[in-house]
């Protein structure tokens, strides 16, 4: 492959991937993936161990660690200091997954509010920046980040809110990714956002294995890293430029936030 794509959000310490982890690395490194932004939760000590595990055993495979908002109301001091601990790990680039999601609200929204805003002044502290989720919550999310003068940028992942929000990010030095969900007849709204976006601020991800893309949906009941070219494909259609010159711009950007040098690009 020619192409030197990231995929800059998967999850590959979940159990969907326990039979086969190692396999779906190196079919990822055969489709021309360059590196993996692999998520750690810190409320899970398992999550913990095989996302550190994974990312020690490949090169070319980064960490974030965080607790995500659905598990918000488990946080403890204890979580802080696992963060803390991780952050002496060369391979912890990011805090995260951390953020606001008033779409399940699997926590309560005072505690998610107070949980995710603990981590941006801890990311700030550490010098990291964060992955954040975002769902029906883009102006409490965007709030927080300008409240407390979050300044270490980092990626708003599975973009899915308008065209405010991606604003007010880009503006804190956030860049914007997009998933499989960006792949689907109904993402036309999506789309003309995406198209807004400048290529220096975009990113791709397939945040396995949720989010599988359309042109796999029926095929692949599981996403993984490898099918990030899916929605690059359609990314770069949009953005009317070659699936090439999109796969250098997001690398570029992924190199630049985390100041990760990927081996061997082709750009």
């Amino acid at each position: 492959m020619s192409h030197t794509l990231v995929d800059s959000h998967a999850h590959l310490d979940m159990e969907e991937f326990d039979e086969d982890r190692d396999q779906v690395v190196k079919r990822a490194f055969q489709e021309g993936i360059k590196s993996i932004l692999c998520l750690a939760d810190v409320t899970n000590p398992k999550s913990t161990e095989k996302t550190f595990d994974l990312t020690k055993k490949y090169e070319s495979l980064i960490a974030a660690a965080g607790v995500h908002p659905h598990q918000a109301k488990h946080f403890n001091a204890s979580h802080t200091q696992r963060i803390e601990e991780l952050a002496g790990e060369e391979k912890l680039k990011a805090v995260g997954e951390i953020g606001l999601d008033f779409h399940y609200d699997f926590s309560p929204r005072h505690e998610q509010e107070e949980v995710f805003r603990h981590q941006l002044n801890l990311a700030q502290k550490l010098e990291l920046p964060v992955i954040v989720h975002s769902r029906s919550a883009g102006k409490e999310v965007a709030k927080a980040v300008e409240e407390e003068y979050f300044s270490k940028g980092g990626i708003l992942h599975c973009f899915t809110e308008d065209w405010i929000l991606a604003k007010r990010m880009m503006d804190k030095n956030f860049y914007i990714s997009f998933s499989g969900i960006l792949t689907f007849p109904k993402a036309q709204p999506l789309r003309e956002i995406a198209k807004k976006i400048p290529l220096e601020k975009l990113l791709v991800e397939t945040d396995s294995p949720y989010l599988v893309p359309f042109s796999l949906k029926g095929k692949k009941k599981r996403n993984e890293p490898a099918y990030v070219i899916e929605t690059a494909k359609v990314l770069a259609g949009i953005k009317k430029i070659s699936l090439d010159e999109l796969a250098c711009a997001t690398s570029q950007n992924f190199e630049s936030l985390f100041m990760f040098e990927i081996k061997n690009p082709r750009c």
